[in-house]
């Protein structure tokens, strides 16, 4: 009976403890993408609630808004309007970068972002 108890208990903490080390993305994020050998700029400022994912991207198109986002755990993926084009992004988060890949126009990219100073 005690070992039932002290398991759920173990359990129930490293539950908690998950949830308070996932990485908060809140903030502005900024990263390089190889396009046909080309560095292009990219930044992101997410804004989550609970497991919606909304914000804005830049890139050299300008800027747009982030779309049908959902962050699930260290999960994360949405989808930009790039000059009428669908961009889908998933990714992986970390507590000090986001691991990047990107479908747009057939084709996939990676990108690793890392959390703009000062955020």
């Amino acid at each position: 009976m005690n070992t039932k108890i002290i398991n759920s208990l173990v359990l129930a903490i490293c539950g908690i403890l998950f949830w308070i080390i996932v990485a908060d993305i809140n903030g502005k994020w900024t990263g390089f993408v190889d396009y046909n050998g080309s560095l292009i700029p990219m930044s992101f400022n997410f804004k989550t609630d609970g497991e919606k994912l909304t914000g804005t991207t830049e890139t050299p198109l300008g800027a747009n808004a982030i779309e049908d986002g959902k962050v699930e755990r260290d999960q994360i993926n949405f989808k930009v309007d790039l000059n009428g084009s669908k961009a889908v992004f998933t990714g992986h988060t970390f507590a000090d970068s986001i691991n990047l890949k990107i479908s747009y126009q057939g084709e996939e990219y990676q990108t690793t972002l890392k959390r703009t100073s000062g955020q």
